[in-house]
């Protein structure tokens, strides 16, 4: 069976095509409603808010995934979706206006009725649209798939397919490849069983098969995989498309797997985290941007700050430290010196105070370390200017020049000092999978309350696992709310 591999935005062309249809019918009505159907010619400035419409709409399908599994959407995820494009539509032919001073000259009535009507018609196009695909199987255009595996995977397997599946392909049959062909039952979940690993050539050349699914397992022996191994290349031989789900595990929740090629081999890719081109290059731009941003804060807090560290501790104004950055490489991260500037040697005999007993992080209630910081006679704690500089994190804007160099992120896990990271288990490394961040889910969900090694952990996987540039915003603007809130505490 010849099958035509497309991927991203271009295998859903029909509904990018519909959403600019949709988009284009909408501004003309809008139009119309507002100036009128017997109007003539529109001025130059509505085909400049058109044709930044058409470009934007165009971003917003190739960056935003709103065709990302839109076969698999419900009429509530659809609608969701479609007021989203709708809005950043919306307000990018604001900004076009802003920008070009034609306000005055472009209908704010027709701004509003275009975004709205957007909203509307693609919502109502899209599910028309998506009920067509999926009622094709009443003209026999979809195609017909045999579901191989062992019969203690079929519940699974067929669960999984029912969830998941589009209306594209139809589940015709189910082949068992532990049953003998004369122990086969009529068959299981509704659906019939037609073939075991023994008759099922002979059933896929009597019948209209298209696709054959076989979920196997890599722990079988090289005895049992290799005669289906042969069997199903003469398969693909034949014209019918094989689709081989290499291993199939109900662990496998906890990464994710994917198939690449790497020096001419097909290998199968298990990671903690995968993420599209699209969304690496919106992280990384934002990265860019606050990082550019950031350099030119640090260089105005250095300015102020610098002098007040240097009378209270002669010495450099940078502090400079290994850290273990993504995958465990090791680069090179700057801060504000907040520290005396023995601080590294005076670390192993305060180990003993230490608040995280495992030792795989070090925090202190009192720092003698700090700069300016000491303990009245009365036993109360009298600040200096490096805890200013770290309750108000203003000894962090450096790190603004590693987010530039692509050594760290805005927003990611904390990086470990060696130390740290020598005495990490295997699961431990899993929160490095990221670019280390200037803030992360754990400062924001307790900062420096948390003591807990291993809540730290579990925080920052939850960060990985379900991390968009939307989760990014929410911590970044916890992070400054956080901020605010403790220097006006102080």
């Amino acid at each position: 069976m010849y099958r035509q591999r497309t991927t991203g935005w271009l295998k859903h062309l029909d509904f990018m095509l519909l959403d600019l249809f949709a988009l284009q019918i909408s501004f003309l009505l809008a139009c119309k409603i507002r100036h009128g159907w017997d109007s003539p010619g529109l001025p130059w400035e509505y085909w400049g808010v058109n044709l930044t419409l058409i470009c934007a709409d165009l971003l917003v399908l190739f960056f935003s995934e709103s065709l990302r599994d839109i076969l698999r959407r419900g009429l509530w995820k659809e609608l969701v979706q479609c007021a989203k494009s709708a809005g950043v539509v919306t307000l990018f032919s604001v900004f076009y206006l802003f920008s070009v001073q034609a306000g005055i000259a472009y209908s704010r009535m027709v701004c509003i009725l275009t975004g709205g009507l957007y909203f509307l018609l693609n919502y109502l196009i899209r599910i028309s649209w998506k009920r067509i695909i999926r009622n094709r199987g009443n003209l026999r255009l979809q195609n017909a798939m045999l579901v191989a595996a062992d019969s203690r995977w079929i519940e699974s397997v067929l669960k999984n397919l029912r969830k998941n599946q589009h209306g594209l392909s139809t589940i015709a049959g189910l082949v068992l490849l532990d049953e003998k062909t004369e122990n086969l039952p009529s068959q299981l979940g509704g659906i019939p069983v037609v073939a075991s690993r023994e008759s099922l050539e002979a059933y896929i050349c009597r019948n209209w098969v298209d696709e054959l699914l076989v979920v196997q397992d890599l722990k079988e022996s090289c005895a049992k995989v290799q005669p289906l191994q042969k069997s199903l290349d003469r398969i693909a031989a034949s014209g019918v498309a094989v689709q081989r789900v290499v291993d199939f595990r109900q662990d496998a929740a906890e990464f994710q797997e994917m198939v690449e090629h790497v020096g001419g081999f097909t290998v199968l890719t298990s990671v903690v985290r995968s993420v599209t081109f699209r969304q690496a290059f919106f992280k990384r731009t934002m990265d860019i941007l606050g990082g550019l941003a950031g350099c030119v804060l640090a260089g105005v807090v250095l300015v102020i700050v610098g002098p007040l560290i240097l009378i209270q501790s002669p010495g450099p104004i940078i502090f400079k430290q290994q850290r273990i950055g993504r995958n465990g490489k090791l680069f090179t991260m700057y801060k504000l010196r907040s520290m005396v500037l023995d601080a590294e040697q005076r670390k192993q005999e305060l180990r003993q105070y230490n608040r995280v007993a495992d030792g795989m992080m070090f925090k202190l209630d009192f720092d003698p370390r700090i700069i300016g910081a000491r303990r009245l006679p009365d036993g109360t704690i009298k600040k200096g200017i490096g805890n200013y500089l770290r309750d108000w994190s203003l000894d962090e804007v450096p790190q603004f020049w590693n987010v530039l160099k692509g050594d760290m992120s805005l927003v990611g896990t904390r990086p470990p000092t060696l130390d740290e990271w020598n005495k990490y288990a295997l699961y431990h490394r899993a929160r490095m999978a990221f670019r280390p961040g200037i803030t992360g889910m754990w400062q924001v969900s307790g900062r420096s309350n948390i003591t807990d090694f291993e809540e730290v952990v579990k925080l920052d996987l939850q960060y990985i696992n379900e991390w968009t540039p939307g989760l990014d915003f929410r911590i970044l603007l916890k992070t400054v709310q956080a901020v605010f809130k403790k220097t006006g505490s102080m």
